[in-house]
C-alpha cells in the first residue's frame, strides 16, 4: 500500500502517512495529528476507506479536469484544519475505472463523505472553500 510523505504543520518534520492506517496518523516527532491526504485506485479503495476511524472525503478526479484542479487545494486546506478528524482519499478516475463505475460517476469532481465506512454525502461539481467546509459540516452533524 503506498505512502504519502506529509510534513507537520507543527513542527516541519517530514513524516511516511500510508493510505490505510490503523488510527489517526500523528508525527513522529511532536506527536500531533498530520493532515491525512492519500491515493487510493481500484485496488486499495475501499481499504483505505473501510479502515478509517475519522470521516473520509473521497475525491474522485482526473488531472484534465479544470474544476477537479479547482477545488483540490480547498480539500488539501480542509484536511490540514482539521487534521486527526478528517481523511482526503484523492481517486484519479482516468486509472481507476471500476471505482468511477461502482460509485456511478456521471461527472468529476464527484466528493463523497463516507463516515464508519458508509456514504452518507454526495456532491458533484466545484465549490469554493466556504461552501466545501458548510457542507462537510452538515453532511456529518446528519
Amino acid at each position: 500500500m503506498a505512502s504519502n510523505v506529509i510534513t507537520c504543520p507543527s513542527c516541519g518534520t517530514r513524516n511516511r502517512v500510508p493510505a490505510a492506517a490503523q488510527g489517526v496518523p500523528k508525527c513522529s516527532h511532536c506527536h500531533e495529528p498530520l493532515p491525512w491526504i492519500a491515493t487510493a485506485d481500484d485496488e486499495t479503495i475501499q481499504q483505505v476507506i473501510n479502515s478509517s476511524k475519522v470521516p473520509v472525503v473521497l475525491d474522485l478526479w482526473a488531472p484534465w479536469c479544470g474544476p477537479c484542479r479547482m477545488v483540490s487545494p480547498a480539500l488539501e486546506t480542509l484536511a490540514r484544519e482539521r487534521a486527526g478528524r478528517l481523511k482526503l482519499v484523492k481517486v484519479n478516475v482516468d486509472n481507476s475505472p471500476r471505482t468511477q463505475a461502482r460509485y456511478q460517476v456521471q461527472s468529476i469532481p464527484t466528493l463523497m463523505i463516507f463516515d464508519k465506512g458508509k456514504q452518507v454525502a454526495r456532491q458533484s461539481g466545484a465549490m469554493p472553500l466556504n461552501r466545501l467546509r458548510a457542507w462537510l459540516d452538515r453532511s456529518l452533524k446528519a
